[in-house]
């Protein structure tokens, strides 16, 4: 077996961040969007302790080993996703949140739609899973 030939492999980067958001849809009244999000749907909002798993498909470069450099990796969630969702209101204090309902699954697809234009063209975005509880979690593949 030779390590040399080249191999598809993943790589993830686990971010953490804490917000705060209420899932309630403004053009329904009040009971609806109790009926529908529960305890969610609390107009004095609730928070959450997110686990952000970044993963990244690519064939190591061969100088490195490397898919993607994890200190540069870092410094792209961190600045772009990271630093602007961290101690927020999802609602109402994320600019690439504006007039989304900020459900883990809008969420997922929102970090994706940032993060996979950034990449180095050898590797790509594979999957974003994002935990909003230790029970409840999404996965998103693009698609």
């Amino acid at each position: 077996m030779s390590i040399n030939r080249p191999r598809t492999l993943y790589i993830t980067r686990k971010e953490h961040f804490n917000a705060a958001h209420k899932l309630y849809n403004p053009t329904w009244d009040k009971e609806h969007n109790e009926s529908v999000f529960g305890k969610c749907a609390n107009e004095y909002w609730h928070g959450h302790n997110f686990d952000l798993y970044v993963t990244i498909k690519g064939i190591p470069n061969p100088d490195t080993g490397f898919i993607i450099d994890l200190k540069y990796l870092k410094k792209l969630i961190n600045t772009n996703i990271i630093d602007k969702l961290d101690h927020k209101n999802l609602n109402t204090d994320v600019d690439f949140l504006s007039g989304i309902l900020p459900s883990i699954e809008n969420v997922s697809v929102a970090i994706w739609d940032i993060l996979s234009p950034l990449l180095p063209e050898n590797c790509s975005l594979h999957k974003i899973t994002l935990y909003e509880t230790e029970r409840n979690f999404v996965e998103y593949r693009g698609e």
